[in-house]
């Protein structure tokens, strides 16, 4: 398989996964290593990767010379939230620029706030920062987000821990077709198989969080999840047959079969 490309960097695993919901650092380590990814969010406002000196840092578990740390904004409803925050993540970690920006509609379906969005979107790549941006699946806001410079655009496939998987393939394929920077899936992946989908949509990416640190083996699941995105991906490399509702196709040739009635078919499919 090709390698996934985002703002410029090459990275050999195509799932992302989040820090967030393990019951503790030696969890998320494991999970992630489980995983293959190399790239791992943190939310800034809820992990404590140096702001509090006196506590555990994330990084301890997965330090930034292993892994590419990607801050995102997780919690921020408003443009002045989403920005002070990773301004704080680029100062410690030293000038990092990749970032996942989200804004949230509200609390209760944390839907995001696509206007908010473009507008944090376009403070932050004027102050250089490399925007991944978590969105609705409205295939015209993706664009906007595109075209004013977000290395990454990231639709939902559904609301943010709901497992649901991927509700609307089709304004999916509509991203995916006119993106020309990566497109990842985003929010609702609750299983391998929707993994999997995502990725024979087309998908350059999934990424996810509760799906893993929700499940009854966090570990295990991670496993499942990076083979589920391998899966895919290979998948719509082959390119899939195409689909007949009308006929049913023998997959092996008929020449040479013999009939009930004792004869030797001489036709093949």
């Amino acid at each position: 398989m090709n390698n996934l490309i985002i703002a410029g960097k090459t990275y050999s695993s195509r799932l992302l996964v989040g820090t967030g919901k393990y019951k503790d650092f030696n969890e998320t380590r494991a999970a992630v290593e489980a995983s293959g990814a190399e790239i791992i969010t943190v939310a800034i406002r809820r992990t404590n990767i140096g702001q509090h000196a006196n506590e555990p840092s994330l990084l301890e578990a997965l330090p930034p010379s292993k892994y590419t740390l990607l801050p995102n904004t997780a919690g921020c409803y408003t443009v002045d939230d989403a920005v002070r925050t990773l301004r704080l993540a680029r100062e410690l970690l030293d000038g990092h620029s990749l970032v996942k920006l989200e804004v949230l509609g509200d609390p209760k379906t944390l839907y995001p706030n696509t206007v908010e969005t473009l507008k944090a979107a376009e403070i932050l790549i004027k102050e250089d920062f490399q925007v991944m941006v978590y969105t609705s699946d409205d295939p015209i806001i993706a664009k906007q987000l595109e075209e004013i410079g977000c290395v990454a655009i990231m639709p939902l496939a559904s609301l943010i821990g709901s497992g649901m998987g991927i509700l609307n393939p089709w304004n999916l394929q509509i991203i995916i077709d006119n993106a020309k920077v990566p497109v990842l899936v985003d929010a609702g992946v609750g299983t391998a198989s929707d993994a999997a989908i995502a990725m024979e949509l087309g998908c350059d990416g999934v990424l996810m969080n509760t799906a893993i640190a929700a499940a009854k083996q966090p570990v295990l699941m991670a496993s499942a999840m990076r083979k589920a995105v391998e899966a895919g991906r290979e998948a719509y490399l082959a390119g899939r047959m195409a689909k007949k509702s009308y006929s049913a196709s023998p997959s092996s040739p008929t020449d040479g079969i013999i009939t009930r009635t004792g004869t030797i078919a001489h036709h093949s499919d």
